[in-house]
């Protein structure tokens, strides 16, 4: 009877895995209770299906000790030799191992000592990393507005929307401690797609910042990244002049307008352990982000460059084509790490005279039924995989 309860999400694949997770969980449960002790999960690439199952048998901690901020490679050879990575692809693990796969050597100390000259281009193979994580298509492809765009940003920040291109997994532990604010700004038209809260001399084994041996502390700098138009880049490069801590890049698609105060690579996480040299494995590096920039634009239209969605009517939507073409890529680092509020910088555009608010509405169909959506979102939901 599996197949009659398959039949109406058969293209929703978020409803697929949901399913399969539930009757996995299921089955195991049974089959223990039954006598059987020994369980072997095959992955097949789909480890967060996995990782789910074994997180709801409660067969693992929900909190797993990191050895580093950000998400190591299987390697064995460049696990052992990589200690620091640009902060930008955070959200995206996947894609920053993939694009540095040819690199030789891989930063052991401090970013610009030994890094590799070039990042791999984003080309034919890389273009399946490019998609990201299936997110909700029905509701993807039917936006007309930026406030359509602003709503979902916002749903998926309280967990009511699964997944966004730019995002291989959900969300840190560590962005509870900035939910707010990052709901504030996204409200504004300031949509994140990374960030990171300020942390002076935490535990390295606390459960939402920590990392790294026993016995250690760990800090970081504030840290933001998002799309703005440019009315509202305005609005923020004027409100910055007021804020000489803080540092900030930002630049358009193309790169043919850009604006930044930052000359060099700034360290924007460490921790200091015993017995060790300290370690600052996240930096926010200038010709990093022009690299990654070409990324960042390219997800909000890569998922309908399909030939068989492309092939259809008006398969971008217009307000989608929009922001990719004539949008910024902005990040900004507050280096007071002990007392600075990056916030503060947004509090003061919502009062500024060139900052326009944005309407918000309230959409009912965010998590629609994909099994009675367009030709379109059909094609759409079959072509992303995990």
């Amino acid at each position: 009877y599996m197949g009659d309860e398959l039949e109406p999400i058969k293209y929703n694949d978020e409803a697929v895995k949901d399913f399969g997770v539930r009757l996995m969980v299921n089955m195991v449960r049974q089959l223990n209770k039954a006598g059987v002790r020994g369980f072997h999960f095959f992955s097949l690439n789909l480890e967060r299906s996995i990782t789910r199952v074994v997180v709801e048998l409660g067969l693992v901690d929900e909190f797993l000790p990191r050895d580093l901020p950000w998400r190591q490679s299987a390697n064995p050879k460049r696990c052992a030799s990589e200690e620091v990575r640009p902060i930008f692809w955070a959200n995206r693990p996947k894609s920053y191992m993939a694009r540095t796969f040819a690199w030789d050597d891989f930063p052991n100390g401090r970013w610009g000592d030994s890094r590799s000259p070039a990042f791999g281009e984003t080309d034919h193979h890389h273009s399946r990393l490019l998609m990201g994580n299936k997110f909700n298509v029905s509701v993807w492809s039917s936006i007309n507005s930026i406030s359509d765009v602003i709503q979902i940003f916002l749903k998926y920040i309280r967990g009511e929307v699964k997944n966004l291109p730019w995002f291989e997994a959900p969300l840190a532990p560590e962005t509870s401690l900035i939910q707010s604010r990052l709901e504030q700004i996204n409200g504004m038209g300031y949509l994140t797609i990374n960030s990171q809260p300020r942390v002076n001399g935490v535990r390295s084994d606390d459960k939402s910042v920590g990392w790294g041996p026993v016995g250690g502390y760990v800090y970081q700098k504030e840290y933001v990244e998002f799309f703005c138009s440019p009315e509202d880049l305005d609005a923020l490069i004027n409100t910055l002049k007021s804020f000489p801590l803080v540092s900030y890049m930002a630049v358009n698609r193309t790169g043919s307008k850009s604006v930044s105060n930052v000359q060099t690579t700034n360290a924007v996480t460490w921790g200091v352990f015993p017995g060790k040299e300290i370690v600052q494995p996240t930096v926010v590096d200038p010709t990093s982000f022009l690299v990654w920039k070409d990324e960042a634009f390219e997800l909000w239209i890569s998922p309908f460059m399909d030939p068989a969605v492309a092939a259809l009517p008006e398969a971008i939507p217009a307000v989608l084509q929009s922001i990719h073409d004539t949008w910024f890529l902005v990040n900004m680092v507050d280096n007071d790490f002990v007392q600075g509020d990056l916030w503060k910088v947004f509090d003061m555009i919502s009062t500024h005279p060139k900052y326009k608010p944005k309407p918000v509405p309230i959409r009912t169909n965010i998590t629609g039924d994909i099994s009675k959506s367009s030709p379109k979102e059909q094609i759409l939901s079959k072509y992303f995989s995990d």
